[in-house]
C-alpha cells in the first residue's frame, strides 16, 4: 500500500460470534459486515460508505482456548514487515505470529509493545491506499487511543520503530497529559497513561449521530463503560462492550 510508514491501515474484530457481530454493529455504526464466507477460515470484511475498512476474524474453539479473546485491534503500515518485526524485538516488543504471507493480500505480523498493547504491521501485496482511518467520515475510524502503563516507555517504543512523534500533550488535571501522536502530517491519535488496566488500544470508531448509537448499543446487548462526553474538538464519544465482550469506542455529533 502507498500508505506513509506507521499509520492505520485496517481494523479487526476477532469474535467468537461473527453473525451476532454482524447484527450489532450494522445497526450500531451504519456498516455492512458480509455474511459467512466459505471456506475454513471465517473472515468477513466490513464495508462502510467510501471502501472496505476492516474484518471480522470467527474464533474458534481452538484459538480460544489458546488464549485468544474478543477484541478490537488495529494494523499498521510499514515498508517492510521483517525488518520492523526484528526492531521491535530489539525495543522489547512481542511477537504473537511471526511475519506470514497471505497470497494476494500482503504480509503481515502480529506484535505487542512491551507493555503488552497487542497490534499487527503489515504490508499490504497492491499500491492503493487505505482510507480506512478518516476522522470524520461515518463508519471509518476517526481516532486511535493508546492505553498504556508505561508512558515514558510506550512514547520512546513507538516513536523508534513508527517514527511517531509526540508534538502536543494536553493536561487532564489528576488523569495527567493526554500525548498526542502524529505520523508525518497526520494525527493519528493520542496515548494516556493507565496504571490499574492492562496496555491496550480503544479504537473509536465514526458514527452519524452518537445518540441514536448509543440507543443501538444498549437495545443490541452492549454496553455503555462512558459517555456519551464531550471532547474538546465538539464531538462527542463512547466507550463500549459488545455483547461478545469486546471493547470499543464511537465518536460521533448528536442532541446536546
Amino acid at each position: 500500500m502507498s500508505n506513509p510508514h506507521g499509520s492505520p491501515i485496517w481494523y479487526e474484530l476477532m469474535t467468537p460470534d461473527p453473525a451476532g457481530a454482524k447484527a450489532f454493529y450494522d445497526a450500531v455504526i451504519g456498516w455492512t459486515v458480509e455474511a459467512a464466507p466459505s471456506g475454513d477460515v471465517d473472515y468477513r470484511m466490513i464495508a462502510a460508505q467510501g471502501g472496505l475498512v476492516g474484518g471480522v476474524l470467527g474464533l474458534t474453539a481452538e484459538m480460544l482456548n489458546e488464549g485468544a479473546r474478543p477484541a478490537w485491534l488495529l494494523y499498521l503500515e510499514v515498508h517492510d514487515v521483517d525488518a520492523t518485526v526484528e526492531k521491535a524485538k530489539d525495543l522489547g516488543g512481542r511477537v504473537y505470529v511471526p511475519p506470514h504471507d497471505l497470497p494476494g493480500v500482503g504480509r503481515f505480523s502480529l506484535l505487542a509493545d512491551p507493555q503488552g498493547a497487542p497490534f499487527y504491521v503489515m504490508r499490504g501485496a497492491g499500491d492503493g491506499t487505505s482510507h480506512a482511518f478518516t476522522p470524520g467520515e461515518v463508519g471509518h475510524c476517526g481516532w486511535n487511543e493508546l492505553c498504556t502503563t508505561d508512558m515514558a516507555a510506550a512514547l520512546a517504543f513507538y516513536g523508534t520503530l513508527f517514527g511517531w512523534e509526540n508534538r502536543e500533550t494536553m493536561d487532564m488535571g489528576p488523569l495527567g497529559g493526554y500525548h498526542f501522536l502524529d505520523v508525518g502530517a497526520t494525527r493519528l491519535g493520542a496515548a494516556a497513561e493507565m496504571k490499574d488496566r492492562p496496555a491496550h488500544w480503544n479504537l473509536y470508531f465514526n458514527v452519524a449521530d452518537i445518540d441514536v448509537s448509543v440507543e443501538r448499543v444498549r437495545a443490541g446487548g452492549g454496553t455503555i463503560l462512558m459517555g456519551p462526553h464531550e471532547v474538546p474538538t465538539g464531538d462527542r464519544i463512547v466507550l463500549a462492550i459488545d455483547p461478545q465482550n469486546a471493547h470499543f469506542a464511537l465518536v460521533g455529533r448528536g442532541k446536546a
